[in-house]
């Protein structure tokens, strides 16, 4: 039965959608430009119901296979920031909940038991990190749908290989609601996942990547690997706004992505030229997947990614610049 939960969780979410937006449910949850924002009217952001309906529904199939630890926090998550899409709960309540969870994670897989404080406070922050990772990279149109689909799939390819066809259907679960989403919300997006979709997809970027190096499918940098573009672009952001004193919660549009949107990118382009970049440090990722250090796939990577900033840097420099 758990091959079918992929095909279930596209459907699922791309029906519910369907229904929403055309309810008085979608018109209520509307997501209103803001100073991150790059689209000029309301849409609606109840697209993280319908993502979550449809992975749960796929799930479904294989409950005994299920680990509570990632299951409940995973809806705990879900719930704290449907009610913050729906009334804007403050930064301390949602980082609060997020850090419950990742504490859940750590404790409920026994990594704190295995490994010691120190490696599990390690990956209790880069939880958190990589839970609010979406929320930052959440804001064209295809963007994060198109980074779960890519990131969940690899996962799934990555359990294939080490012959576990039940933890791969999981993570293809996850890709395949994500799948159902773009469906509305590729350019021009009639919808928005919100963070009721966001940060429960990357908690389980976090989650699902834990139990799969503990599992020992794959090393612990495989995880950030598969899902690279979306990594280096927040984090490099995040690490150039503190350095210059910039409010961390502040709301902004200074993410490469963003950049290009404002210089002239459509969303599709975007989206495609980001796709392009996940599918090609994915399957350099698979290829190296058992390496201990494969530094020459990292460094090829970080040169890459710091020429492609560097570019931007510059062409953004000459945009802003006065006529």
């Amino acid at each position: 039965m758990s091959h079918y939960s992929p095909i279930v969780a596209a459907l699922v979410t791309m029906l519910l959608t369907t229904l929403i937006l055309i309810s008085k449910f979608g018109k209520d949850i509307p997501d209103i430009p803001n100073e991150r924002s790059l689209h000029d009217a309301p849409v609606p952001r109840i697209g993280g119901v319908a993502i979550m309906a449809g992975l749960l529904a796929g799930w479904a199939l294989m409950l005994t296979s299920l680990k509570w630890w990632i299951v409940l926090p995973m809806i705990g998550l879900f719930i704290i920031s449907l009610l913050d899409d729906m009334h804007s709960l403050p930064v301390k309540k949602r980082l609060m909940a997020q850090l419950a969870a990742a504490a859940i994670l750590v404790l409920g897989s026994g990594l704190f038991a295995q490994q010691g404080l120190a490696i599990a406070l390690f990956v209790l922050l880069l939880t958190v990190w990589m839970t609010n990772l979406y929320n930052f990279m959440d804001g064209a149109d295809g963007l994060s749908g198109g980074m779960a689909l890519f990131g969940f799939s690899f996962y799934g390819v990555a359990a294939l290989m080490n012959g576990d066809d039940t933890f791969a259907m999981m993570n293809f679960t996850i890709g395949a609601a994500a799948l159902g989403f773009l469906y509305n919300n590729f350019h021009p997006a009639k919808v928005f996942m919100g963070d009721a979709g966001s940060i429960p997809l990357g908690f389980l970027a976090a989650g699902m990547g834990l139990w799969g190096w503990q599992q020992g499918y794959w090393l612990g940098w495989f995880p950030l690997v598969a899902f690279m573009p979306f990594v280096l672009d927040a984090s490099v952001t995040l690490v150039k706004r503190t350095m210059r004193g910039a409010k961390v919660t502040e709301a902004h549009r200074e993410h490469y992505y963003q950049r290009l949107i404002q210089m002239g990118w459509s969303h599709s382009k975007l989206a495609l030229v980001e796709y392009m970049l996940m599918l090609a440090a994915g399957l350099g990722g698979l290829v190296c997947i058992k390496q201990a250090l494969p530094w020459y796939l990292l460094l090829v990577w970080a040169g890459i990614y710091l020429i492609l900033m560097l570019i931007i840097d510059s062409k953004w420099k000459k945009w802003r610049a006065p006529a």
